[in-house]
């Protein structure tokens, strides 16, 4: 049975538009003037499926050292890279990579060792070897960091959840 013209354009056009929404890219929007490795806000397009990743600690870098100590999981530049290891693992298991990821929560603890302070200049240190100009990976999400006052753990510094975007 033959579809009238009147029916042609109206159902090709339903039938293509969700394919032209999946097409559309990702948009990241630069902080202006600035060249701090996170973007100012990501736009994703109807039709992306979104992955919500739970929060990351780090691994223990010391088997020796106490389990409830800093010296077991490292200085926040260590334990920084210990989480975006484990996040970027799991989201190559998923097919994807840290260049899907669009938005970054960070929690950061304060400990003794820096006067209460989170190691801000630790995270980034960690952080740029997954993002930005050093990492050859500017596909950069919207980020946050908070410093909060403990994790499960007394020796950790650092927490991870991100949301990705399967491209």
């Amino acid at each position: 049975m033959a579809l009238s013209r009147s029916l042609r354009l109206p159902l090709l056009t339903a039938l293509l538009l969700p394919l032209a929404a999946q097409a559309a890219d990702v948009v990241r929007v630069p902080i202006p003037g600035s060249d701090f490795p996170i973007a100012a806000a990501v736009e994703v397009p109807a039709g992306k499926a979104t992955i919500y990743v739970s929060g990351k600690v780090p691994a223990v870098t010391n088997p020796a050292a106490p389990k409830d100590s800093v010296e077991a999981f490292g200085d926040m530049k260590t334990q920084t890279i210990s989480v975006l290891t484990q996040i970027q693992k799991q989201l190559e298991g998923m097919g994807l990579g840290m260049k899907d990821v669009v938005k970054m929560q960070a929690f950061l603890v304060g400990g003794p060792e820096t006067g209460g302070k989170m190691d801000f200049k630790g995270f980034m240190g960690g952080y740029t070897q997954f993002f930005g100009k050093d990492a050859k990976q500017m596909n950069l999400p919207a980020r946050s960091a908070f410093q909060i006052a403990a994790l499960g753990n007394p020796g950790m510094r650092i927490e991870i959840e991100v949301i990705a975007v399967r491209p």
